[in-house]
């Protein structure tokens, strides 16, 4: 997909984006002169709107994709008759926007009627309070398309795919909402025993610390060596060793969590003890106490039998041995990493999405989604409504033994290490690469907006002047993703072309972008941070301090041969250290 151009309309704005605020990506005919993949730059001071506008277009995505869901949360509030957008409330949603793009059209019936092929050029307007129109534009109309949950899946992008470096839950809030979503989908499927795919419904994934194991296991495992170069080249990792799974099955509850797996005909009245004879997750717990307990097995709908093409069986066709330990209901599932494992992983998970680990990521991210269990269903109708930016510190955290899902025992090889390593051992730096790189390697052959806040902040310069070659490499003979990056990096901005830099800038409350007026493609690290960042010396503000503190004692007659000896010796090479000393000989020069 291709962006084209977003308006946010709601009259309180969004964030720090003000009402009115607008900005046109490309035109159709722009996208004729692009050649390959290259990110959006977006570049300016703190606090100058750069992460509100990734943060505008992943809330937009997210109302948009829950509208068009086929199980939506009982806790979700959604009213078809008096409120169909169903976001009445949610603070983190813009309620007014307009967002055009472009996307390929895939089969769909309903549109090869309307005799379209190629791009479709798709405008979608939300007016306050009513719900989003649909319009499929050419060069003289526009097209009000009646809008369904199958054409809904042909025009959304494939996935909109979120990574934020550190705690940074400006970009993370539409997608953490969209978790609980994703679980309470599975839940209810459990508590209703209804048919479960094996994978979430919903296309927003987040990157954070919960899921980068499963992100890199899946591109070690399925990805061939020319793609993992950059993993080779810049974190030296050579091969994934071995690694382990545990899947705590079952979870013990209350009484009174009980007739949540009831029938849900009002009129049908079931004891507790119906409820756990009828229902196939629920057992009593057998021991000496004279209180009833009861347990639920949480991983019901994505286990069975040997032959079942669920997802814990297929883990355990995989694994190279397994154990399980009855009397606390847990799996422990390990792989010792070859040819044979690799094989094996291809031959369980590759069938669903054309030789992708997508398959296997999904049926990851279905299980990690378990560990939301102990959040109440207050807690998540409050979270649904909420736009607070500190939302995930009322989510309980679970110690790791409590878990439904967890990786352990992750053991890499490095080139340039003799033994095998701990991926916890790495550095901040390493796993950001990782983190980054891999999402793009996992989703790179689908049409998706990634949404990069700041992707490189743990890197070394050598690195953060390699990342947009590394992103090219990732996506390498693609063309159909769209990428915002938002950075203080000026390599980034010196590896893209003028029109891909979005520089930022906030006054009078108003946010603004525009493009710099200078080729920023080649152009110089202390050009683009005099002429993007606004920092006109080369050096650290103590440093400019000494410097001035010389030229102070210069300008005071000081002898001038002595401070020329002083300043050789106290300060680095710089552009701010020639030019003083300049002054200085040219002075000297003058009076000789």
């Amino acid at each position: 997909m291709k962006l084209l151009r977003l308006k946010i309309t709601d009259p309180k704005g969004f964030r720090s984006l003000q009402a009115g605020f607008e900005y046109q990506f490309r035109t159709e005919w722009d996208l004729q002169e692009e050649q390959g993949f290259a990110p959006f730059v977006c570049a300016g001071p703190n606090g100058s709107g750069k992460s509100n506008l990734l943060e505008a277009l992943a809330a937009i995505f997210y109302h948009l994709e829950c509208i068009y869901l086929e199980n939506r949360p009982d806790s979700f509030d959604y009213d078809e008759e008096t409120n169909s957008e169903g976001f009445r409330g949610d603070r983190a949603i813009p309620d007014g926007f307009e967002v055009e793009y472009l996307i390929p059209i895939r089969d769909s019936s309903e549109l090869a009627y309307s005799g379209l092929g190629g791009n479709a050029h798709i405008k979608i307007v939300k007016n306050v309070e009513e719900s989003p129109l649909w319009y499929l534009v050419n060069n003289v109309s526009e097209q009000k398309l009646v809008m369904t949950k199958t054409m809904s899946r042909q025009l959304l992008p494939d996935y909109i795919l979120g990574y934020s470096s550190g705690e940074n839950e400006i970009l993370s809030l539409p997608f953490f909402k969209m978790r609980f979503v994703q679980f309470d989908e599975y839940d209810q499927a459990l508590k209703q025993q209804l048919p479960y795919p094996g994978r979430p419904e919903s296309r927003l994934v987040y990157l954070d610390s919960s899921f980068s194991q499963a992100i890199l296991i899946c591109n070690l495992l399925f990805q061939d060596a020319d793609a993992l170069t950059p993993f080779r080249d810049d974190v030296k990792i050579a091969e994934l060793r071995e690694f382990r799974i545990i899947i705590q099955r079952s979870i013990e509850v209350e009484e009174n969590q009980i007739p949540a797996f009831g029938s849900r005909d009002e009129n049908k009245r079931e004891s507790i003890e119906e409820i756990v004879r009828n229902h196939p997750a629920l057992s009593t717990i057998e021991d000496e106490s004279q209180s009833k307990r009861y347990r639920v097995d949480l991983v019901h709908l994505l286990d069975g039998s040997d032959t079942s093409d669920k997802v814990i069986p297929r883990l355990m066709h995989c694994a190279t041995c397994w154990y399980l330990d009855e009397p606390n209901d847990t799996l422990y599932l390990d792989y010792w990493v070859n040819e044979v494992t690799r094989q094996a992983f291809r031959e369980n998970f590759d069938f669903e999405v054309n030789r992708s680990p997508i398959a296997l990521f999904q049926a990851f991210q279905v299980l990690l989604t378990l560990n939301l269990y102990s959040a109440s269903d207050q807690l998540k109708s409050e979270l649904y409504q909420s736009g607070s930016l500190y939302v995930n510190e009322t989510v309980p955290i679970l110690a790791s033994d409590e878990r439904i899902m967890r990786f352990k025992h992750f053991w890499l090889t490095k080139t340039d290490v003799s033994e095998p390593v701990l991926l916890k051992s790495l550095s901040d730096g390493e796993h950001q690469l990782l983190h980054a790189l891999g999402l793009c390697l996992l989703f790179k052959d689908t049409q998706s907006l990634f949404l990069l806040d700041e992707p490189e902040t743990h890197f070394n310069p050598d690195w953060r002047a390699n990342f947009v070659t590394r992103l090219n490499e990732c996506f390498v003979d693609s063309k159909d993703q769209e990428m915002l990056i938002t950075t203080h990096t000026p390599f980034l901005i010196s590896d893209s072309q003028p029109e891909k830099v979005l520089v930022f800038n906030k006054a009078d409350g108003k946010v603004s972008v525009t493009h710099p007026d200078y080729n920023t493609l080649g152009a110089s690290i202390n050009k683009i941070t005099m002429a993007t960042f606004g920092k006109r010396e080369t050096i650290g503000l103590r440093a400019q301090t000494i410097r001035d503190d010389f030229l102070q004692r210069f300008n005071e007659g000081e002898d001038k041969e002595h401070l020329l000896a002083e300043i050789n010796r106290k300060l680095g090479d710089s552009v701010e250290k020639v030019l003083l000393i300049k002054t200085i000989l040219d002075s000297m020069e003058e009076k000789g």
